[in-house]
């Protein structure tokens, strides 16, 4: 009898063993199905959208937002002297020309823009006033707050020559800042950009000296 109960017992200690066994089992399944799982999923899917904004990063160069700021200040100086001749030039030829570039121009700066913000690069305050001019007049073919002041006060037939004069000189400086990024940036959609500037501007500049007698 006594050995019987020893083995009896023996026995059901091996049986409690095996449910320890199959608890602690059980346990460390949910662990992983449960909150230590969510944990790791947590980590891995953190992981997904870190590794897509430093691919995204790299899409752009510091070309490509020098490029975007300062273009977005030189199209909103030329949209400002194509809506002053929209109310200024005497030439029906000149106001269709005005209407032409803020057209074009206005898209672009909004395209730009957009760029920046999704660089989270800070997108240009409106320039106003001529110190504001003044400050952005280092940029190539921007005019001067003095300029500007010129244009604004000038009329008629001679509204017209001195717009023309000052948008051939502000065409070229946008054609040279747009070959720079089509040299150094690295962003497709700018230096596509770039490109339908170097295109559409090249041609303007030769009607507006063609419009002032020089071709």
């Amino acid at each position: 009898m006594t050995a019987h109960r020893a083995l009896a017992r023996r026995t059901a200690l091996s049986v409690t063993a095996g449910a320890a066994a199959l608890v602690l089992a059980a346990c460390g399944s949910d662990s992983g199905t449960g909150s230590g799982g969510h944990d790791m999923g947590s980590m891995e899917s953190d992981s997904g959208p870190t590794a897509t904004a430093s691919a995204k990063a790299g899409d752009h160069n510091d070309a490509d937002v020098d490029f975007s700021k300062e273009m977005i200040q030189h199209h909103r100086q030329a949209v400002d002297m194509a809506e002053l001749a929209a109310d200024r030039a005497s030439s029906q030829e000149v106001k269709d020309l005005a209407t032409k570039v803020k057209g074009a121009q206005d898209p672009e700066i909004k395209t730009m823009s957009s760029w920046l913000t999704s660089w989270g690069e800070d997108v240009p305050e409106e320039m106003s006033g001529a110190m504001d001019h003044d400050m952005s007049s280092a940029m190539p073919g921007m005019m001067s707050g003095t300029d500007m002041d010129k244009l604004e006060k000038a009329s008629g037939a001679e509204f017209d020559t001195m717009f023309l004069t000052m948008m051939v000189e502000h065409h070229e400086g946008a054609v040279e800042m747009a070959e720079t990024e089509q040299a150094d940036g690295k962003y497709g959609p700018a230096t596509k950009l770039a490109d339908d500037v170097v295109t559409a501007q090249t041609a303007e500049i030769k009607q507006m000296n063609k419009m002032l007698g020089k071709s």
